[in-house]
């Protein structure tokens, strides 16, 4: 098919995903400028992260009333003896499967809380394209699970406006005599405007609405970060039963981290990076899906090659940087270490080439896999060392290391942290490789039909600071004909921008 026809086809359908008028997807005023404040100045980038991260806590106090009704429903449904399903798409996916693996470790009833993403455990590692665009695939998963009339389903979406979120939250409220909850991270009003298949699920009656509004992203689009942190803390919240004492003092141990204790790392990491090295992560179990959650999510965000199938002698190609579990000897068992649980495949015969178990395998997250890479990556491999020991989060990569004390603190409000340490730290490291202008995701990989409308809206923004317009038709055409011959790693909003230049000087 060539480029002509997909531009085409998108066009016919991209009324349904165009979402520049979502705050989620709207340039931070606190964060623009913040690719030069990356390289020249971290002190206040690290600042003005930590000043919204902070909002976003004050934005779940604030709704404390509404959460408070969220958490005795999912309460209710776990005192009776039904199941608390937790479903997402990219970071709502992930964060759904780390809630598990926090509810399995933390000493709680296996079994009682699971999580499903779009495409399966594998996409935990490694995104599935288009997978989240198709709503049957949404209520396929669900149904695959064996949701039942006494079981609870909390849909959980960024923005909003995912259609395998939709379509789950739409077929549970047919099955279940538990409304299921749908939250968000937009405005009813906009949200309703914009986006048609939302204001259906808004105006449901069957289905009860949490709106977590967090406002802009620190990094344009990126709702890996404020809105992925602020759904895994509220839903964490319910799950768990815990009060608003919990979130004050969540909020307490955040401000008390001075996140300049992460300018050693970033600085190091970068700088590995630019000297051709690599870095492995190595965790534990306790700790292993957050580090993971993050390390993945680099790729999407910023057109990194995305971690390699290293069940080869020599991949083809690899990653900047991978996971390690350590003391886990072998694929499976490493896998299972890190969910809590044995993991969960699609075995479906359209997709199984993507989403199978075997697949999964592929990637070996085992104690094994730093010699791995460093018998097949060019560049020299490093260690950077993420561990819980005593309730004391410690850090190491090269010289550097770190201690932060979580005495008195549960399992849930130190993934949270690290969570925001971990993200404040990969957009920074990005920033100083130019993943990113300004607060915009240039690197952006439009992998579906909701980040090909976001790379079209970024090139529109750069080409109107430099004087030039250009409609959404002519951009989307240039778009798809540059996407035929890119690789994975190319910066297409540059590279699209490049060319429409280049084409009228």
């Amino acid at each position: 098919m060539s480029h002509k026809i997909k531009a085409q086809s998108f066009l016919e359908v991209s009324h349904q995903f165009k979402l520049g008028e979502l705050a989620t997807e709207k340039q931070h005023p606190k964060t623009i400028g913040l690719s030069d404040l990356s390289k020249n100045s971290l002190e206040l980038a690290l600042s003005a992260v930590k000043e919204i991260e902070l909002d976003l806590i004050d934005t779940a106090l604030f709704k404390q009333k509404e959460i408070n009704q969220f958490s005795l429903d999912v309460q209710e449904v776990l005192s009776e003896g039904g199941r608390v399903f937790l479903c997402g798409c990219g970071a709502t996916g992930r964060l759904s499967l780390a809630l598990e693996t926090i509810w399995n470790k933390s000493g709680a009833h296996k079994g009682r809380v699971l999580s499903f993403m779009a495409g399966g455990d594998v996409a935990l590692i490694h995104s599935i394209e288009n997978f989240e665009d198709h709503p049957d695939y949404g209520e396929r998963q669900l149904s695959d699970l064996g949701f039942c009339e006494s079981d609870l389903l909390i849909a959980i979406t960024e923005g909003g406006e995912t259609p395998f979120v939709i379509g789950a939250v739409e077929a549970a409220s047919k099955v279940s005599s538990k409304p299921p909850y749908f939250l968000y991270c937009n405005t009813d009003s906009i949200l309703s405007s914009a986006v048609e298949r939302s204001k259906k699920v808004l105006e449901n009656p069957g289905i009860k609405k949490l709106n977590l509004s967090t406002g802009e992203m620190v990094l344009t689009g990126s709702t890996r970060m404020q809105a992925s942190t602020i759904l895994m803390l509220v839903t964490g919240q319910a799950i768990f039963g815990l009060n608003q004492e919990w979130v004050l003092k969540l909020k307490h141990k955040l401000e008390s981290i001075d996140l300049n204790i992460l300018k050693k790392f970033i600085v190091s990491e970068s700088d590995i990076y630019k000297s051709n090295g690599g870095v492995v992560y190595l965790t534990d179990a306790a700790l292993g899906i957050s580090v993971l959650t993050d390390t993945t999510e680099r790729s999407p965000t910023f057109s990194l090659i995305p971690f390699e199938e290293n069940d080869k002698d020599t991949p083809d190609v690899y990653s900047l940087c991978y996971l390690s579990l350590v003391g886990e000897e072998g694929a499976k068992k490493a896998w299972s270490a890190l969910l809590g649980r044995k993991p969960r495949s699609l075995e479906w015969e359209d997709t199984r080439a993507l989403t199978a178990l075997d697949r999964l395998y592929r990637f070996d997250i085992s104690s094994t896999s730093f010699s791995k890479r460093s018998s097949y990556c060019s560049g020299e491999q490093f260690k950077f060392n993420i561990s819980l020991e005593d309730n004391r989060l410690k850090l190491s990569l090269m010289e550097h290391a770190e201690v932060i004390d979580f005495e008195e603190y549960d399992l849930l409000s130190i993934h949270l942290i690290l969570k925001i340490l971990l993200n404040t730290h990969s957009t920074l490291v990005m920033g100083r490789l130019g993943r990113y202008e300004s607060n915009i995701m240039t690197w952006v990989r439009p992998s579906n039909n909701k980040l090909i409308d976001r790379t079209i809206r970024y090139i529109l923004i750069l080409l109107k600071e430099k004087g030039v317009e250009k409609s959404y038709e002519e951009v989307c055409y240039k778009l798809f004909e540059e996407m035929e011959n890119a690789k994975k790693d190319d910066p297409l909003v540059l590279k699209t921008l490049e060319s429409i230049l280049g084409s009228i000087s």
